[in-house]
């Protein structure tokens, strides 16, 4: 394997790490509040929110003005769209499935944890071709500026995985599963991360124009979860508590809107 692929491999490997991590702060919560849970709640759905135009709306915007191919307005607009319908029908599909089957669990907390999960993993893998097409196009002869941007792109994603990662383990618990069970299924999100890393690296050219797409489709998908599921919530006790949920959110848009615009 060519020695570009296994960094790229490495990089989104310690990018993956960084979301076990953000996962791992679910072990704090031995007995959490239902204060405490609405704040994280709402934290999670900021964080989700500035994810999807500073992660992905704006890089997808800028890589389809500099491909010059179809219009970055079009691009942006279709992957969007695409990706909130696609999980919308993700939704109905599952409750159909699960009236079929008869299934154990409610389908309405059911739905939310697999749309929850799926809107993380879908963010996570155009994340994971950028750092592996970072990396791969060090493959036709990259210089140590190259190099380093790559490095700079594989940071930046995973210092902003951290806050992603807490954004899936905390609404699981909040969901009733153990500390253990979220943290398990938090991390396992970002586990898509080192697969579409590698086939990013392996695929350098062709996914240069299809990222643009994949990007904006995640955001799509992520702005639909927040808003539709996250956000109704965490404000569901809103009378006892009106602003823990509220400034969770802000303080979680603001957080990763800081990640994002430092670290570029």
């Amino acid at each position: 394997m060519e020695g570009y692929i296994w960094m790229a491999l490495l990089a989104t490997l310690g990018t993956w790490f960084v979301t076990a991590l953000g996962a791992a702060t679910v072990v704090f919560f031995k007995s959490p509040s239902p204060r405490a849970l609405n704040l994280m709640l709402g934290f999670s759905s900021g964080v989700m929110i500035a994810a999807s135009f500073w992660s992905l709306l704006q890089p997808a915007i800028e890589r389809a003005e500099a491909a010059r191919g179809m219009p970055a307005y079009f691009v942006a607009v279709s992957g969007f769209l695409l990706g909130a319908v696609f999980l919308w029908g993700s939704d109905k599909a599952v409750s159909f499935a699960r009236r079929r089957a008869g299934g154990g669990m409610p389908g309405e907390r059911m739905n939310r944890i697999i749309m929850l999960v799926l809107s993380i993993t879908l963010h996570n893998i155009p994340e994971g071709l950028a750092v592996g097409v970072a990396f791969g196009a060090l493959g036709s002869g990259g210089s140590p500026e190259a190099l380093m941007g790559a490095v700079s792109v594989a940071v930046g994603i995973g210092l902003q995985n951290f806050p992603e990662g807490a954004a899936v383990s905390v609404p699981l618990r909040r969901e009733g599963y153990s500390r253990r069970r979220s943290f398990l299924m938090g991390q396992a999100s970002g586990l898509v991360e080192p697969i579409s890393g590698v086939i990013g690296a392996l695929l350098v050219v062709s996914v240069e124009e299809i990222l643009p797409y994949a990007l904006s489709f995640a955001a799509g998908a992520m702005i639909l979860v927040a808003v539709h599921e996250l956000i109704p919530e965490c404000q569901s006790n809103q009378k006892e508590q009106p602003y823990s949920a509220t400034m969770g959110i802000i303080l979680g848009f603001a957080v990763m809107m800081l990640l994002d615009v430092m670290l570029g």
